[in-house]
Protein backbone atom coordinates (compact mmCIF):
# COMPACT_ATOMS: atom_id res chain seq x y z
CA UNK A 1 0.00 0.00 0.00
CA UNK A 2 1.07 3.36 -0.92
CA UNK A 3 -0.50 6.95 0.58
CA UNK A 4 -0.71 9.87 -1.07
CA UNK A 5 2.56 12.01 -0.46
CA UNK A 6 4.73 9.67 1.07
CA UNK A 7 7.98 8.45 -0.31
CA UNK A 8 8.40 4.79 0.57
CA UNK A 9 11.50 2.39 0.94
CA UNK A 10 12.58 -0.99 -0.08
CA UNK A 11 12.17 -1.92 3.81
CA UNK A 12 8.06 -0.25 4.12
CA UNK A 13 9.40 2.65 6.31
CA UNK A 14 8.01 6.04 4.82
CA UNK A 15 9.39 9.57 5.18
CA UNK A 16 7.05 12.56 3.92
CA UNK A 17 8.77 14.68 1.37
CA UNK A 18 5.88 16.35 -0.10
CA UNK A 19 2.04 16.84 0.93
CA UNK A 20 -0.63 15.75 -2.22
CA UNK A 21 -2.04 18.99 -3.75
CA UNK A 22 -4.25 20.85 -6.31
CA UNK A 23 -2.62 20.38 -9.76
CA UNK A 24 -2.09 24.32 -10.88
CA UNK A 25 -4.44 23.52 -13.54
CA UNK A 26 -7.56 22.47 -11.54
CA UNK A 27 -7.57 19.22 -11.68
CA UNK A 28 -6.42 15.90 -9.82
CA UNK A 29 -3.54 14.26 -11.08
CA UNK A 30 -2.92 10.78 -9.28
CA UNK A 31 0.34 9.36 -10.31
CA UNK A 32 3.13 6.97 -9.79
CA UNK A 33 6.67 8.24 -9.41
CA UNK A 34 9.77 5.43 -9.81
CA UNK A 35 12.97 6.59 -8.20
CA UNK A 36 15.81 4.65 -10.00
CA UNK A 37 18.60 3.20 -7.63
CA UNK A 38 20.85 3.87 -8.05
CA UNK A 39 21.30 7.44 -9.17
CA UNK A 40 22.98 10.57 -9.18
CA UNK A 41 26.78 11.26 -7.62
CA UNK A 42 29.49 8.71 -8.16
CA UNK A 43 32.75 8.15 -6.47
CA UNK A 44 34.84 10.46 -8.83
CA UNK A 45 32.52 13.33 -8.98
CA UNK A 46 32.23 13.50 -5.35
CA UNK A 47 36.25 13.28 -5.17
CA UNK A 48 36.38 16.13 -7.61
CA UNK A 49 34.40 18.29 -5.58
CA UNK A 50 35.51 17.55 -2.36
CA UNK A 51 39.01 18.00 -3.67
CA UNK A 52 37.58 22.03 -4.68
CA UNK A 53 36.20 22.33 -1.22
CA UNK A 54 39.25 21.34 0.49
CA UNK A 55 41.17 23.35 -1.30
CA UNK A 56 39.36 26.42 -0.64
CA UNK A 57 39.37 25.65 3.45
CA UNK A 58 43.40 24.85 3.14
CA UNK A 59 44.47 27.63 1.22
CA UNK A 60 41.60 30.26 0.61
CA UNK A 61 39.95 31.48 -2.25
CA UNK A 62 40.21 32.25 -4.90
CA UNK A 63 40.94 28.08 -6.69
CA UNK A 64 41.50 27.85 -9.98
CA UNK A 65 39.66 25.12 -11.81
CA UNK A 66 40.54 23.97 -15.42
CA UNK A 67 37.16 23.24 -17.30
CA UNK A 68 34.06 22.33 -15.15
CA UNK A 69 34.87 20.47 -12.13
CA UNK A 70 32.13 17.59 -12.81
CA UNK A 71 29.34 18.82 -15.81
CA UNK A 72 26.67 20.52 -13.62
CA UNK A 73 25.85 24.03 -13.38
CA UNK A 74 24.49 23.47 -9.74
CA UNK A 75 27.43 22.44 -8.90
CA UNK A 76 29.46 24.71 -10.56
CA UNK A 77 27.94 27.71 -9.18
CA UNK A 78 27.60 26.57 -5.44
CA UNK A 79 31.58 25.97 -5.50
CA UNK A 80 31.64 29.89 -7.79
CA UNK A 81 30.40 31.16 -4.28
CA UNK A 82 32.33 29.53 -2.07
CA UNK A 83 35.69 30.99 -4.18
CA UNK A 84 36.39 28.93 -7.05
CA UNK A 85 37.48 30.57 -10.48
CA UNK A 86 36.37 28.13 -13.24
CA UNK A 87 38.13 28.87 -16.96
CA UNK A 88 38.85 26.72 -20.05
CA UNK A 89 42.89 27.38 -19.96
CA UNK A 90 45.54 27.96 -18.33
CA UNK A 91 46.64 31.52 -19.34
CA UNK A 92 43.51 32.62 -17.58
CA UNK A 93 45.89 31.18 -14.11
CA UNK A 94 47.64 33.63 -12.49
CA UNK A 95 51.25 32.72 -11.52
CA UNK A 96 51.49 30.56 -8.08
CA UNK A 97 47.68 30.33 -7.92
CA UNK A 98 46.40 26.73 -6.36
CA UNK A 99 45.28 25.02 -9.62
CA UNK A 100 42.78 21.86 -9.94
CA UNK A 101 42.37 20.01 -12.77
CA UNK A 102 38.85 18.60 -13.84
CA UNK A 103 37.51 14.73 -12.82
CA UNK A 104 37.78 14.44 -16.44
CA UNK A 105 41.04 14.62 -16.64
CA UNK A 106 43.39 16.81 -18.57
CA UNK A 107 46.24 15.83 -21.95
CA UNK A 108 49.45 15.81 -21.64
CA UNK A 109 50.74 19.19 -23.10
CA UNK A 110 48.23 21.19 -20.33
CA UNK A 111 50.09 19.15 -17.69
CA UNK A 112 53.56 20.06 -19.00
CA UNK A 113 52.27 23.45 -19.12
CA UNK A 114 51.34 24.01 -15.69
CA UNK A 115 54.58 22.27 -14.77
CA UNK A 116 56.84 24.74 -16.51
CA UNK A 117 54.90 27.55 -15.26
CA UNK A 118 55.42 26.00 -11.76
CA UNK A 119 51.23 26.16 -10.83
CA UNK A 120 50.81 24.15 -7.94
CA UNK A 121 48.24 21.62 -9.12
CA UNK A 122 46.05 19.00 -7.59
CA UNK A 123 44.69 16.66 -9.79
CA UNK A 124 41.11 15.81 -9.27
CA UNK A 125 40.70 13.10 -12.61
CA UNK A 126 38.50 10.29 -11.65
CA UNK A 127 41.21 7.29 -11.07
CA UNK A 128 38.95 5.36 -13.45
CA UNK A 129 39.78 7.52 -16.07
CA UNK A 130 43.46 7.47 -14.97
CA UNK A 131 43.43 4.37 -15.38
CA UNK A 132 42.36 4.48 -18.66
CA UNK A 133 45.02 6.80 -19.70
CA UNK A 134 47.90 4.12 -18.25
CA UNK A 135 46.06 1.37 -20.48
CA UNK A 136 46.29 3.31 -23.38
CA UNK A 137 50.08 4.82 -22.84
CA UNK A 138 50.66 0.92 -21.72
CA UNK A 139 49.98 0.16 -25.60
CA UNK A 140 51.64 2.73 -26.88
CA UNK A 141 54.44 1.87 -25.23
CA UNK A 142 53.98 -1.75 -26.32
CA UNK A 143 54.15 -0.37 -30.10
CA UNK A 144 50.54 -0.54 -30.71
CA UNK A 145 48.23 1.77 -32.52
CA UNK A 146 45.37 3.21 -30.12
CA UNK A 147 41.99 3.08 -30.71
CA UNK A 148 39.73 5.73 -28.68
CA UNK A 149 36.14 4.80 -28.37
CA UNK A 150 34.61 8.35 -27.18
CA UNK A 151 32.90 11.13 -28.34
CA UNK A 152 34.82 13.61 -30.51
CA UNK A 153 35.22 17.18 -28.10
CA UNK A 154 34.30 16.16 -24.32
CA UNK A 155 36.71 16.46 -22.13
CA UNK A 156 37.65 13.29 -20.96
CA UNK A 157 38.39 11.89 -24.78
CA UNK A 158 40.44 15.23 -25.18
CA UNK A 159 42.26 14.56 -22.07
CA UNK A 160 42.70 10.65 -23.06
CA UNK A 161 43.66 11.26 -26.85
CA UNK A 162 46.68 14.04 -25.41
CA UNK A 163 48.05 11.64 -22.70
CA UNK A 164 48.67 8.27 -25.09
CA UNK A 165 51.84 8.84 -27.31
CA UNK A 166 52.00 7.87 -30.98
CA UNK A 167 49.14 6.90 -33.15
CA UNK A 168 45.25 7.19 -31.62
CA UNK A 169 42.33 6.78 -34.13
CA UNK A 170 39.31 8.44 -32.40
CA UNK A 171 35.75 6.36 -33.01
CA UNK A 172 32.35 6.53 -31.80
CA UNK A 173 30.35 4.33 -33.90
CA UNK A 174 30.27 0.79 -35.69
CA UNK A 175 29.69 3.66 -39.29
CA UNK A 176 33.09 5.01 -38.00
CA UNK A 177 35.10 1.38 -37.31
CA UNK A 178 33.70 0.56 -41.41
CA UNK A 179 35.73 3.86 -42.88
CA UNK A 180 38.22 3.44 -40.26
CA UNK A 181 41.90 2.95 -41.93
CA UNK A 182 45.13 2.31 -39.63
CA UNK A 183 48.27 2.03 -40.75
CA UNK A 184 48.87 -1.61 -39.06
CA UNK A 185 46.07 -3.48 -38.04
CA UNK A 186 48.37 -6.48 -36.97
CA UNK A 187 49.12 -3.88 -34.01
CA UNK A 188 46.14 -2.31 -32.92
CA UNK A 189 44.16 -1.55 -29.28
CA UNK A 190 41.44 0.13 -28.00
CA UNK A 191 39.83 1.54 -24.99
CA UNK A 192 37.10 3.63 -24.28
CA UNK A 193 35.16 6.59 -22.69
CA UNK A 194 34.56 5.69 -19.23
CA UNK A 195 31.12 7.42 -19.69
CA UNK A 196 29.40 5.64 -22.52
CA UNK A 197 26.16 3.43 -23.64
CA UNK A 198 27.64 0.22 -22.49
CA UNK A 199 25.41 -1.87 -25.18
CA UNK A 200 26.70 0.84 -28.09
CA UNK A 201 30.42 0.63 -27.11
CA UNK A 202 29.86 -3.49 -27.27
CA UNK A 203 28.82 -2.99 -30.70
CA UNK A 204 31.99 -0.51 -31.56
CA UNK A 205 34.15 -3.37 -30.13
CA UNK A 206 32.39 -6.35 -32.02
CA UNK A 207 33.13 -4.54 -35.12
CA UNK A 208 36.46 -3.77 -34.22
CA UNK A 209 37.22 -7.14 -33.89
CA UNK A 210 35.35 -8.35 -37.32
CA UNK A 211 37.44 -6.00 -39.24
CA UNK A 212 40.57 -6.20 -37.06
CA UNK A 213 40.69 -9.52 -35.63
CA UNK A 214 44.15 -9.17 -33.98
CA UNK A 215 42.78 -5.77 -32.13
CA UNK A 216 43.20 -6.66 -28.10
CA UNK A 217 41.64 -4.93 -25.77
CA UNK A 218 39.69 -3.96 -22.20
CA UNK A 219 36.12 -5.10 -23.73
CA UNK A 220 33.83 -2.61 -22.00
CA UNK A 221 35.56 -2.74 -18.46
CA UNK A 222 36.61 0.88 -19.12
CA UNK A 223 33.43 1.91 -18.85
CA UNK A 224 33.33 2.96 -14.94
CA UNK A 225 31.30 0.99 -12.72
CA UNK A 226 28.91 4.14 -11.96
CA UNK A 227 27.85 4.74 -15.55
CA UNK A 228 27.09 1.02 -16.05
CA UNK A 229 25.07 0.25 -12.54
CA UNK A 230 22.67 3.55 -13.67
CA UNK A 231 22.14 2.12 -17.15
CA UNK A 232 21.36 -1.18 -15.42
CA UNK A 233 18.85 0.54 -13.46
CA UNK A 234 17.70 2.48 -16.17
CA UNK A 235 16.98 -0.58 -18.39
CA UNK A 236 14.94 -1.99 -15.65
CA UNK A 237 12.79 1.21 -14.70
CA UNK A 238 12.08 2.00 -18.01
CA UNK A 239 10.15 -1.40 -18.50
CA UNK A 240 7.53 -0.08 -15.54
CA UNK A 241 7.15 3.57 -16.48
CA UNK A 242 5.13 6.09 -19.12
CA UNK A 243 7.72 8.75 -18.40
CA UNK A 244 11.51 8.85 -17.94
CA UNK A 245 12.64 12.01 -16.30
CA UNK A 246 17.09 12.30 -16.38
CA UNK A 247 18.00 14.86 -13.99
CA UNK A 248 21.76 16.16 -15.31
CA UNK A 249 23.16 18.61 -17.40
CA UNK A 250 22.91 18.60 -21.56
CA UNK A 251 26.95 18.42 -21.84
CA UNK A 252 27.35 15.20 -19.44
CA UNK A 253 27.58 12.35 -21.43
CA UNK A 254 26.82 10.01 -19.18
CA UNK A 255 23.46 11.76 -18.41
CA UNK A 256 22.49 11.70 -22.38
CA UNK A 257 23.18 8.06 -22.35
CA UNK A 258 20.52 7.46 -19.71
CA UNK A 259 18.02 9.09 -21.62
CA UNK A 260 18.86 7.76 -24.74
CA UNK A 261 18.20 4.25 -23.38
CA UNK A 262 14.88 5.32 -22.02
CA UNK A 263 13.77 6.81 -26.00
CA UNK A 264 15.46 3.51 -27.49
CA UNK A 265 13.20 1.36 -25.17
CA UNK A 266 10.37 3.35 -26.45
CA UNK A 267 9.76 5.33 -23.53
CA UNK A 268 9.49 9.21 -23.71
CA UNK A 269 12.29 10.35 -21.99
CA UNK A 270 13.64 13.90 -21.36
CA UNK A 271 17.04 15.43 -19.49
CA UNK A 272 16.42 17.66 -17.52
CA UNK A 273 18.85 20.05 -15.63
CA UNK A 274 16.44 20.78 -12.81
CA UNK A 275 13.20 20.96 -12.00
CA UNK A 276 12.10 24.50 -13.34
CA UNK A 277 13.00 22.50 -17.11
CA UNK A 278 10.02 20.22 -16.11
CA UNK A 279 7.05 20.54 -18.88
CA UNK A 280 3.49 19.57 -16.82
CA UNK A 281 2.77 18.99 -20.48
CA UNK A 282 4.57 15.85 -20.86
CA UNK A 283 2.36 14.01 -17.92
CA UNK A 284 -0.74 13.57 -20.53
CA UNK A 285 -1.94 10.04 -20.08
CA UNK A 286 1.03 9.29 -17.99
CA UNK A 287 0.39 6.91 -15.30
CA UNK A 288 4.03 6.50 -13.59
CA UNK A 289 6.74 8.29 -13.85
CA UNK A 290 10.66 7.23 -13.47
CA UNK A 291 13.48 9.80 -12.24
CA UNK A 292 17.43 8.95 -12.96
CA UNK A 293 20.10 11.38 -12.31
CA UNK A 294 23.83 11.43 -14.01
CA UNK A 295 26.62 10.74 -12.19
CA UNK A 296 27.23 14.95 -11.43
CA UNK A 297 23.66 15.83 -10.54
CA UNK A 298 23.41 16.56 -7.04
CA UNK A 299 20.60 14.42 -5.17
CA UNK A 300 19.32 18.18 -4.42
CA UNK A 301 18.05 18.10 -7.99
CA UNK A 302 16.26 15.29 -7.64
CA UNK A 303 14.60 16.24 -4.26
CA UNK A 304 13.67 19.97 -6.12
CA UNK A 305 11.82 17.49 -8.84
CA UNK A 306 10.41 15.64 -6.63
CA UNK A 307 9.02 18.33 -4.51
CA UNK A 308 7.32 19.57 -7.90
CA UNK A 309 5.64 16.65 -9.04
CA UNK A 310 3.82 16.31 -5.32
CA UNK A 311 2.64 19.94 -6.19
CA UNK A 312 0.70 18.51 -8.88
CA UNK A 313 -1.74 16.08 -6.68
CA UNK A 314 -1.99 12.08 -5.48
CA UNK A 315 1.45 10.95 -5.84
CA UNK A 316 3.09 8.02 -4.48
CA UNK A 317 6.45 7.95 -4.59
CA UNK A 318 8.59 4.39 -4.54
CA UNK A 319 12.40 3.76 -4.34
CA UNK A 320 13.45 0.70 -7.29
CA UNK A 321 15.61 -1.86 -5.52
CA UNK A 322 19.00 -1.68 -7.07
CA UNK A 323 22.77 -1.61 -6.44
CA UNK A 324 23.70 -0.08 -3.50
CA UNK A 325 27.10 1.55 -4.30
CA UNK A 326 29.86 2.04 -1.25
CA UNK A 327 32.65 2.70 -3.74
CA UNK A 328 35.10 5.45 -2.50
CA UNK A 329 38.80 7.18 -3.69
CA UNK A 330 41.38 8.40 -1.86
CA UNK A 331 41.91 12.21 -1.94
CA UNK A 332 45.38 14.03 -3.49
CA UNK A 333 48.06 13.55 -0.70
CA UNK A 334 47.94 17.29 -0.99
CA UNK A 335 44.39 17.11 1.06
CA UNK A 336 44.76 14.36 3.23
CA UNK A 337 44.16 15.33 7.06
CA UNK A 338 42.28 18.40 6.06
CA UNK A 339 38.78 18.70 8.18
CA UNK A 340 36.01 18.74 5.53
Amino acid sequence: MFAPGKYYLDDGRARVVATAARCRRGKDIRMRVILAQPRGFCAGVVRAIDIVELALKKYGPPVYVRHEIVHNKRVVEDLKAKGAVFVEELDEVPDDAITVFSAHGVSQKVADNAQLRHLPVIDATCPLVAKVHKEGQRYSAQDYDVVLIGHEGHPEVEGTMGRIPGTVYLVSSTEHVHSLEVKNPDRLAYVTQTTLSVDDTRDVIDALKQRFPKIVGPDVKDICYATQNRQSAVRKLATKVDLLLVVGAQNSSNSNRLREIGAELEVPSYLIDDAEAFDTKWLEGVETVGITAGASAPEALVQELISLLSELGDVEFVDFDGIQEDVSFKLPSELQGVAA
